[in-house]
């Protein structure tokens, strides 16, 4: 299944949905739902650079897909009331790009560079001195007379966003003042988020509906923003509009998530680790080469939300579904195998060998 047909694909946004998304966004700090202590921080640091009429130190954002850091960063701006320059990591291929994005910065403004962990190196090493000293050296000429130029920058602020943090180099990680991370919603804010879009689009929604769609929303903003539009579709073509527990129930179904927010390729996973590989421990490159996915995809998009809900446990020796998850996949009516577990039964080296007939490469029983 490709990642931008999910619904509930925290990390995916359709080019046609990103308008409706952005009008769905807080615009102030006040009106962002959640997140508390980080709202707490985040507002005396502004206050305090409000009052001094400085530049805000900068600042790193980090956590899963979909919780708000983009979000947050334009907040930042409009709570500043200054212009915010957005880029991203894989946009700045040379360190002239970046040069040049940063001489156009006027005084206090905030520079917001999306997947900062995907910088290259060359990049980097201009950024440091920027956001040290407000300058950057420049190299003018080639050979024995070339010469470097110092050029001042206007004070400003730099708002990193990344979902790998650990990705994010020492050097450039200790020049941020303020450190941020965002954690998954409680459902009671994901209920708050989901009434007050249903307000923006001017949609009806019965309470029980509204919990419906937060249990499913993945603990992410985006997920339950997308779930009540296509909600709203599903009740505006069969329906009167209103979104009933009916309609919240049958959109459900349609787009086959179940009660817990687990899609056709969640469910999957689960049943690849269960009954192919017994529960596990089993590596993630064997249950990537049964779900015909990408590793990393798996690893970034499919687990985080498992572990999440205790479905899946990480060992030394591999993934191992939970009694959780077995009981999960037993209630919907899937074969569940007794668990084989325990360091005399498994090998993790084994399992990273065994193939979807239950035999290792060598062709030995498993």
């Amino acid at each position: 299944m490709e990642t931008e047909a999910r619904p509930i694909a925290p990390e995916a946004v359709a080019p046609d949905e990103a308008i409706a998304e952005t009008s769905l966004r807080p615009r102030r700090l006040a009106e962002y739902i959640g997140q508390d202590q980080v709202k707490q921080n985040l507002a005396i640091l502004l206050a305090a650079a409000a009052r001094r009429q400085e530049a805000a130190d900068h600042v790193l954002l980090y956590g899963p897909p979909g919780l708000g850091k983009t979000t947050l960063a334009n907040i930042i701006a409009r709570e500043l009331g200054v212009n915010i320059h957005t880029t991203s990591g894989p946009a700045i291929e040379r360190p002239g790009d970046l040069a040049a994005i940063l001489t156009n910065l006027d005084e206090r403004d905030i520079l917001f560079i999306d997947e900062i962990h995907r910088l290259n190196h060359s990049v980097e090493e201009i950024l440091y001195p920027a956001m040290e000293d407000f300058g950057i050296d420049v190299m003018i000429g080639r050979g024995p007379s070339a010469r470097s130029l110092r050029l001042s920058l206007k004070p400003f602020t730099v708002v990193g966003a990344t979902t790998r943090a650990g990705r994010i180099s020492s050097p450039l990680r200790d020049r941020f003042g303020a450190v941020y991370r965002l954690d998954y919603y409680a459902q009671e804010h994901l209920a708050e988020i989901i009434r007050r879009s249903a307000g923006i689009l001017g949609v009806s929604i019965e309470a029980h509906a509204v919990g419906i769609l937060a249990r499913r929303g993945r603990g992410t903003p985006r997920v339950v923003n997308r779930l009540l539009r296509r909600v709203r579709d599903h009740a505006e073509v069969t329906a009167d509009g209103s979104i009933t527990v009916d309609q919240a129930e049958a959109a459900m179904t349609a787009m086959d998530i179940d009660g817990q927010g687990l899609d056709t390729t969640d469910r999957r996973l689960l049943a690849a680790i269960v009954q192919k590989f017994a529960s596990g421990p089993v590596g993630g490159a064997a249950v990537a080469a049964v779900i015909g996915e990408e590793v990393d995809t798996v690893e970034d998009v499919y687990e985080p939300f498992l572990l999440q809900l205790g479905f899946l446990d990480r060992t030394p020796q591999g993934r191992v579904a939970t009694e959780l998850a077995r009981d999960h996949l037993r209630s919907l009516g899937y074969e569940v195998p007794p668990p084989r577990r325990g360091p005399d039964r498994v090998d993790a080296g084994l399992w990273d060998g065994i193939t979807s007939e239950g035999r290792t490469e060598s062709g030995m029983p498993a």
